[in-house]
């Protein structure tokens, strides 16, 4: 069966109200965006609460699939059959057929399941179901009836523009299409949580940028290309995200130098956070996102949490903060971003951890610690902004 045409599900999306259409709209345009890269002619048209994407010509059937995949807000995809009669023999005969190619000989149970959209089609739902699973039983000897648990089950849509016919389900990722909820900055590193916390925010309908902190030459050129590479990997769901990179090394150095080595982890993570903010701001994003867990390392306690919010105005989203790391390491193989986030290249973050960092900090005191930092950390801070490196990673 050579599918040309493919309904596209979607579950939340129906729930907007007067709204729904902006939603559907937005849907449209990711759907463009992941379609761009696959070889093929494609078309996306909204009809009547439904969405069609339609093909011309040669197109590359799997990796069309793949790509719809990946397009938060579609919850499933249906490969259909569509036409424009409407005739019920024509109907009958297209449906018969439609199961000998997709099923051939193979020995499976089925229901049929008829949907009248236009209610002045003659009959009723239950009796075309009925007239057609008996012209199918006459012609398919391998295939048989069963109304309480089919393996196959067969959908017809008499619809006012045609009818469509379809019998494969094949899941969505769910969520809001991306720029529906506005946008949000990534604090990315080149391990495994933050590429799977952007993938969960960026499913709730939220542009991604992100951030990445380089420390040079303590972390090297490809521990760089590594984040990178993360970043279009999240891409492929997120669409295009733009990757900010701070030059990060004169900072923790002046860390090093001037506070207690047991706050290092701590401050740093603090200055970490201003910086990004900052960064968020000129960007017009409205929330920080990090790949945090309760408890998972020393910065990651909630009294070190309760420290690190203390330096942000901005809201912080932290998805994966119940989860723990065999769940997050299990997401990250879901998405495809596990294999390039152990490749073994360290990111700043853990070339200068102490050997006993505090896991209860005292607000008080982090902030006694941070003023040894006055004579210079601000024109610091400034300098690493201005200096930061853009790049606007895509799927590929």
């Amino acid at each position: 069966m050579e599918y040309k045409s493919f309904l596209i599900k979607y579950g939340e999306i129906g729930l907007k109200g007067k709204n729904r259409y902006k939603f559907e709209d937005a849907l449209i345009q990711q759907i463009y965006t992941a379609l761009k890269p696959v070889e093929g002619n494609f078309s996306v048209e909204k009809q009547h609460g439904r969405i069609y994407v339609e093909t011309e010509g040669y197109f590359d059937y799997e990796d069309t699939v793949e790509a719809l995949k990946r397009v938060f807000g579609i919850v499933m995809i249906c490969p259909m059959l569509r036409f424009a009669e409407r005739d019920f023999e024509t109907i009958a005969a297209r449906t018969v057929q439609f199961m000998q190619d997709v099923y051939g000989t193979e020995e499976r149970s089925f229901k049929v399941f008829t949907r009248r959209i236009d209610k002045s089609y003659p009959g009723t739902s239950e009796s075309i179901s009925a007239e057609l699973g008996g012209r199918i039983l006459e012609t398919c000897p391998n295939l048989r009836v069963d109304v309480h648990h089919p393996e196959i089950s067969l959908n017809v849509e008499i619809r006012n523009e045609g009818t469509g016919i379809y019998s494969v389900l094949i899941p969505g990722p769910g969520g809001m299409p991306v720029g529906t909820n506005g946008k949000a900055m990534l604090l990315l590193s080149g391990g495994i949580d933050s590429p799977v916390a952007g993938y969960m925010i960026a499913k709730r309908g939220v542009m991604l940028e992100a951030t990445y902190f380089h420390a040079p030459p303590y972390t090297s050129e490809r521990a760089k290309q590594k984040v990178v590479d993360l970043a279009r990997e999240v891409a492929r769901y997120a669409g295009p995200v733009t990757l900010h990179i701070v030059n990060f090394t004169d900072i923790q150095l002046y860390i090093y130098e001037k506070c207690p080595h047991e706050e290092l982890t701590i401050i740093m993570r603090r200055y970490m956070m201003r910086i990004a903010e900052r960064l968020a701001g000129r960007s017009k994003c409205m929330a920080l996102i990090t790949g945090e867990s309760i408890g998972q390392v020393a910065s990651q306690t909630v009294p070190s949490l309760v420290s690190t919010n203390e330096v942000c105005t901005l809201p912080v989203f932290r998805p994966l903060i119940g989860f723990d790391k065999q769940e997050i390491i299990e997401r990250a193989v879901q998405i495809g971003t596990y294999e390039t986030s152990i490749e073994p290249y360290e990111d700043c973050c853990t070339i200068f951890v102490a050997k006993h960092p505090v896991t209860k900090p005292d607000a008080e005191r982090i902030r006694k610690s941070e003023l040894k930092l006055s004579e210079k950390i601000d024109e610091m801070v400034e300098e690493a902004i201005r200096t930061e490196e853009r790049i606007r990673c895509t799927a590929e």
